[in-house]
C-alpha cells in the first residue's frame, strides 16, 4: 500500500473507534419469553454492557419456553431462556442443555407470584382447598408444583385437587365468575386481580419451595458452551452485571421491558419486580429437582450441577 493510501485508512480508523469495535464483536442470538425475568439482558443491550464483552445480542420474543428450548435444540438461537422446572425435565429426557447464567430469583420477602381465590370465597387455608378446582398456566409448570406442595406442608390434600390449565391472564375472571376455585397468578396479573377486587390472596404459594431459588435460567446446549467459552462467559459475565444493577434499580428498565412485553409503562411501574439472580448456585436449584422427583414430574431426584455448564458454578 502506497504512503498516501496508508496514512489515509489509518486515519479513518483513528476517528472510527466504532468501527474496530463492531469487527470484533460476536453476535448470537437470544431468545426469551416477555417477562419480568428478561429484564438483565435489556439493560445489558441498552446500557453497552454486551458489547463491553465482545458480544452483540440479537433477542426474539418466543411465544413460551417450549419454542425457546426448541430453537437452541435446533440451531436458531444460541441462548434462551425457559423456566428450571422445563429445564430439569428436559435433562432427565437426555436434552443437552446446560445452564450458563441465573435468570428469576425468587424471594419470599418480596413474592411476586401468589395463590388467589374469589373475593368472598370461604376458602381460608389449605384443608378448605380440598376437592376444589385451582387454575394453573400449566399442569406441569412451577405453579401447579408449587400448589400442590403448598396444600399438603398445610393440612391439605394435593390429590384431591382438580387442576386446569387456565392463563394467567385468565383467571381473575375465572374465580370471579366460580370456573374455578382458586388459581396461581404473578405480576402484573397479580396486582390487577386484586385491586379488581376480583380476588384476594390465599398464599404466596412459592414460599413451600424455599424463601429463596432459582426458577429460570439462561441456557445453552453443551456443545455450543465447550466450544464457545468466550462467548458464553462473556455472556455471562455481562448477565450477572446487568442483574446487578437492574436488582437495585427497577424504574431503569420500565421503558425496555415494555417494549419487549407490550404491558403499559404505567402497569410496571406499580407491580413488583422479580429480582433475577448473579450466580448460578446450586443449591438455589436444588429444592426445585427433588420436589418435582417427589410429585413424578421426573423420575429420580439428581444433583443440580450436572445442570450447570462446566465452570459456571458459582456457589463457593
Amino acid at each position: 500500500m502506497k504512503r498516501p493510501a496508508f496514512l489515509a485508512l489509518s486515519a479513518t480508523l483513528v476517528s472510527s473507534p466504532a468501527l474496530i469495535s463492531a469487527q470484533s464483536l460476536t453476535s448470537i442470538d437470544v431468545a426469551a419469553v416477555p417477562a419480568d425475568a428478561s429484564t438483565p439482558v435489556l439493560w445489558a443491550q441498552q446500557s453497552g454492557i454486551f458489547r463491553r464483552h465482545g458480544i452483540e445480542v440479537r433477542l426474539s420474543p418466543e411465544r413460551s419456553g417450549s419454542a425457546v428450548a426448541a430453537g437452541v435444540a435446533g440451531g436458531s438461537y444460541t441462548i434462551g431462556n425457559s423456566s428450571l422446572v422445563s429445564l430439569i425435565t428436559a435433562h432427565v429426557r437426555g436434552l443437552p442443555f446446560v445452564l450458563v447464567a441465573p435468570g428469576g430469583l425468587y424471594r419470599a420477602r418480596n413474592p411476586t407470584v401468589a395463590l388467589l381465590v374469589k373475593r368472598d370465597s370461604p376458602i381460608r387455608n389449605a384443608a378448605d382447598l380440598n376437592g376444589k378446582t385451582v387454575a394453573v398456566s400449566s399442569l406441569n409448570d412451577l405453579f401447579s408444583l408449587s400448589t400442590k406442595l403448598w396444600v399438603d406442608k398445610n393440612g391439605g390434600d394435593s390429590m384431591s385437587l382438580k387442576v386446569l390449565e387456565f392463563p394467567v391472564s385468565a383467571v381473575g375472571d375465572a374465580l370471579a365468575s366460580g370456573r374455578v376455585d382458586a388459581g396461581g397468578v404473578g405480576s402484573p396479573e397479580l396486582e390487577e386481580a386484586i385491586d379488581s377486587g376480583k380476588a384476594r390472596l390465599l398464599a404466596y404459594m412459592y414460599d413451600a419451595i424455599a424463601p429463596e431459588f432459582l426458577y429460570t435460567g439462561w441456557f445453552t446446549t453443551a456443545d455450543y458452551a465447550s466450544r464457545n467459552p468466550s462467548v458464553v462467559h462473556g455472556f455471562a459475565e455481562a448477565m450477572r452485571e446487568s442483574a446487578s444493577y437492574t436488582n437495585g434499580h427497577p424504574s431503569a428498565t420500565v421503558a425496555s421491558m415494555s417494549k419487549f412485553t407490550g404491558i403499559d409503562a404505567a402497569k410496571i411501574a406499580k407491580m413488583h419486580r422479580v429480582a433475577n439472580g448473579t450466580v448460578l448456585d446450586p443449591r438455589l436449584i436444588q429444592p426445585l429437582i427433588d420436589y418435582a422427583a417427589k410429585y413424578k414430574m421426573i423420575p429420580t431426584a439428581f444433583d443440580a450441577r450436572d445442570l450447570i455448564a462446566k465452570g459456571f458454578d458459582g456457589s463457593s
